[in-house]
């Protein structure tokens, strides 16, 4: 049995000032109120991370064994501990290896932030593809569907591209979470994809049809359909603080994701596409963003000091709606029964101090 106090313990039902957090191998047994001295720091649930196409210089989709434990690393100094390996657009022949290896470092032991599967973002995007390679967009026909590797969790695609409707259908059919994401679409093809079984939009307001008043765009559909949720990117980059406060405000509670799109920016591979971190974020040449260098403990902070969301809110939005999104229903929550997925933040900067996963210690 393993106690841990907290002047501020954030649970699915409000915060408990102070709490105790109390857990038994790898689960959690009670979180109840305490009296008396404790540590002054913040309890939260361990943070989901739906997007990591890589982070510093280990990119996911050529990380070797060396890597993939640098990637632990620093995933736990964030306080992430479930997520899912991103792999953006590159030809068609290269994923079945690419996401082998997804499932290689899936299947390794010890306490480390767990792998839950893999996030494809491409090759079936639409006509917003930011940095992604041109040459490389394929269509979602069914053999290329039929053939996904069963570590795909995640689908990122165009709702306008020809078959996303019924690629939508039969992925959804897998239950394999499907996401309309650098897309021009029409307000009514981006709906027609909710209809389908869409239930995410990557990245929202970033590589998308924007809001227009006669024409609403990705960005209409997902901020005035409740049935789809939206992953932000609050780097204070990507997208502003007021527009972070519009999609908190329009969207339900549990229909916020907050991701990082972390890219490996200090590669050599980067440095032949040019890529540079300047402004803030990762960005090729002529200035497109591509990734960022965000953490999620920075994104929870970001989106409290500068976006006005609840702490309760924000940390929901970092755990316990990504993990629900992908039935992970054992995760997410400081509650008994879930699994012992803790982080401890600053109180004044909520950045990740101390990382347990299953019970575990494994950072602070």
């Amino acid at each position: 049995m393993t106690v841990l106090a907290a002047s501020r313990v954030v649970t699915p039902t409000g915060i408990l000032s102070p709490g105790l957090v109390e857990t038994d191998g790898d689960h959690v047994t009670s979180v109840v109120p305490t009296t008396g001295p404790v540590p002054d720091r913040v309890l939260v649930p361990g943070f989901v991370d739906l997007q990591v196409n890589g982070i510093d210089d280990v990119d996911v989709g050529d990380a070797d064994e060396a890597g993939w434990d640098r990637i632990d690393g620093h995933l736990a100094a964030q306080g992430t501990t479930s997520w899912l390996p991103t792999l953006v657009t590159r030809l068609w022949d290269e994923y079945p290896s690419r996401l082998e290896a997804v499932a290689r470092a899936q299947a390794r032991g010890g306490p480390r932030p767990a792998i839950v599967g893999a996030h494809v973002e491409g090759p079936f995007l639409g006509g917003r593809l930011g940095a992604h390679r041109p040459g490389a967009v394929v269509d979602p026909t069914p053999e290329r569907v039929a053939s996904l590797h069963p570590v795909v969790r995640l689908v990122t695609l165009g709702a306008e591209v020809p078959g996303a409707v019924e690629a939508i259908r039969a992925l959804s059919g897998r239950r394999t979470l499907c996401a309309v994401g650098h897309s021009e679409a029409t307000f009514a093809q981006a709906t027609a994809a909710v209809d389908a079984g869409a239930r995410l939009v990557t990245h929202g307001f970033n590589a998308m049809s924007p809001l227009h008043h006669r024409e609403p765009g990705v960005v209409g559909a997902f901020l005035t359909d409740d049935r789809v949720a939206v992953s932000l990117i609050a780097d204070g980059v990507h997208v502003h603080p007021a527009a972070l406060d519009v999609a908190f405000r329009c969207k339900p509670d549990g229909r916020v994701v907050l991701v990082t799109d972390a890219v490996a920016w200090r590669t050599p591979w980067a440095e032949r596409m040019g890529l540079r971190h300047e402004g803030g974020a990762p960005r090729l040449a002529d200035g497109t963003l591509a990734g960022s260098s965000l953490t999620m403990d920075v994104a929870v902070g970001l989106v409290v000091a500068r976006a006005g969301v609840s702490l309760e809110r924000a940390v929901r939005a970092a755990s316990a709606t990504p993990a629900a999104l992908l039935d992970l229903h054992d995760r997410g929550a400081l509650a008994a029964g879930r699994r012992a997925d803790v982080v401890a933040l600053d109180p004044t900067t909520l950045r990740c101090t101390e990382t347990w996963i299953g019970g575990v210690q494994v950072h602070g």
